[in-house]
């Protein structure tokens, strides 16, 4: 057998065996997204709103059929623990944010979340598998105050909004919420018409949406 065969295989059977220890389980089967849930509405559709406020309120409302979504809030919790699934449970093992956002020592986000999804033992995956930071927690918050902390420098990390929206359109950890591996309900749409609705949300004004 070759060595990296050799390897991936003894690498398989230790996160078989971390995921069976931590009480680690796969989602459930494939997860099947309705055609209401699984799209997003294009920019266009939102021409016929001419007061532009209320257009660009529209529009991130719009956007925030993904950022509410559990591929989003899951990295973005109210506490320092992850959440997990599409029902959003505590993360197992009882992982924690670190200074970083990738774990505390001894218990990093790499050491079980590799570049890429392993659908063998139900674990998603990305080069830069990590949480958001906890000025950007999003659990449990409103659309306007998700809204509000997306444009707040002071909690996001000092970005202005062209840095903020070119993040949305084309970070690739992002875009992993619409690819999501077996047994995960993708975000709706695609990260191009979310990126698309973002930027014309920021054109249009930034509103955020009615409280």
């Amino acid at each position: 057998m070759r060595p990296e065969a050799l390897w991936r295989r003894f690498a398989g059977v230790g996160l078989l065996l971390l995921a069976a220890g931590s009480g680690f389980t796969a989602e459930p089967g494939p997860v099947a997204a309705t055609s209401e849930t699984a799209t997003l509405r294009a920019v266009a559709s939102f021409a016929e709103i001419s007061d532009a406020k209320r257009r660009s309120a529209a529009l991130f409302t719009e956007a925030g059929r993904v950022l509410l979504h559990p591929r989003c809030v899951n990295c973005h919790p109210a506490s320092d623990r992850p959440l997990q699934g599409d029902a959003g449970r505590p993360h197992e093992p009882r992982v924690r944010r670190g200074s970083d956002g990738h774990g505390v020592v001894g218990m990093r986000c790499t050491a079980c979340h590799t570049s890429a999804n392993y659908d063998a033992v139900g674990l998603p995956g990305h080069a830069q598998w990590h949480l958001a930071p906890a000025s950007m927690s999003w659990e449990g918050r409103s659309l306007r105050q998700i809204c509000e902390q997306i444009k707040d420098p002071a909690k996001n990390g000092g970005r202005k909004l062209d840095a903020i929206v070119d993040h949305l359109k084309n970070d690739s950890l992002v875009g992993w919420a619409w690819t999501p591996g077996a047994g995960r309900q993708p975000a709706p749409g695609s990260q191009a018409t979310f990126g698309a609705l973002v930027e014309a949300w920021a054109r249009s004004g930034a509103s955020c949406p009615a409280p």
